[in-house]
């Protein structure tokens, strides 16, 4: 299956980098959200990404103008009849994700494809909430971000996910690296397949690691700084765990924390005591101003 026409559901800090992406290989992209002002807003980041593209002399005015053109900002849900491809890109929350995939469900086209971009729950569970006769359709297609950037694609698969579906993704994926071995020269899109278990491939790797440097940080091993340049220096990472939580997001991190320790039972994924008093605080990292460091920085 060719994929030409791709509706976002989420114009967050996931959904607003998934639309761009795909609107910049030449895909018509709906992006949605319930309120139309935010759904304008993800399209206003867009922008922003572009023209600082364009101010570094990256990106060419007609290849930006082309691009916004091709992303529609809407607040109907019913406009995703039309897509080849539904990635959703909300919260990180079992309910809330059923409940819209049962809506699109019965709004879509039956050939559409089902993409999550979820970071931790069970494809399956969340196949769960659509007809039996779409879950061959259902995938999940897990992004990084910022999305434009990071340039990976975790692919995963539930028991009933059809070959057909997953060729189908990767051959998107291969648009977006052709595109962008073609434009920039940056680094290619990769492709990893996952076996549906919680946290998936990255996360099943990256959360105990940022909970250890919690708990360290906790028992006053080291200040926020110290082990930051620890894992920096020591370990030749571009970020430290804290710094990295914080840019990720302190509720998202603890609700995949959450997640994993359900799912696996093991104490390594267990969420620290310090990372549920700061989520409790409202204090989410980067995006509060405030989480294990102060921003600015």
């Amino acid at each position: 299956m060719t994929v030409e026409r791709v509706f976002v559901a989420g114009a967050g800090l996931m959904g607003h980098g998934i639309a761009q992406v795909h609107a910049a290989i030449g895909k018509q992209v709906m992006l949605y959200e319930p309120d139309l002002a935010r759904a304008v807003a993800g399209r206003e980041r867009i922008t922003g990404n572009l023209d600082r593209a364009l101010a570094k002399g990256q990106l060419d005015p007609s290849i930006r103008d082309a691009a916004l053109a091709r992303i529609t900002p809407t607040d109907r849900l019913a406009d995703v009849d039309s897509a080849d491809l539904v990635i959703e890109a909300v919260f990180e929350d079992l309910a809330v994700k059923q409940a819209l995939w049962s809506s699109i469900d019965r709004l879509a086209a039956p050939e559409a494809i089902f993409a999550s971009n979820t970071s931790s729950i069970a494809i399956a569970d969340l196949a769960a909430a659509v007809s039996e006769a779409r879950r061959p359709q259902f995938v999940g297609m897990h992004f990084f971000s910022p999305v434009p950037v990071m340039r990976l694609v975790e692919l995963i698969r539930s028991t009933t996910t059809s070959d057909t579906t997953e060729a189908a993704i990767r051959g998107l994926v291969g648009e977006l690296e052709a595109h962008g071995r073609e434009r920039d020269g940056a680094k290619p899109w990769v492709m990893i397949v996952s076996a549906d278990r919680p946290g998936f491939i990255v996360n099943r790797i990256l959360m105990p690691f940022l909970a250890e440097a919690i708990r360290a940080l906790e028992e006053g091993l080291g200040s926020a700084d110290d082990i930051d340049t620890g894992a920096k220096r020591g370990l030749n990472h571009p970020m430290g765990p804290l710094e990295l939580a914080d840019f990720i997001g302190l509720d998202v991190c603890l609700g995949v924390m959450r997640v994993l320790h359900a799912g696996l039972g093991d104490e390594r994924f267990a969420p620290p005591r310090m990372l549920e008093e700061l989520v409790s605080a409202g204090h989410l990292g980067q995006k509060t101003g405030r989480g294990f460091h102060t921003y600015p920085r």
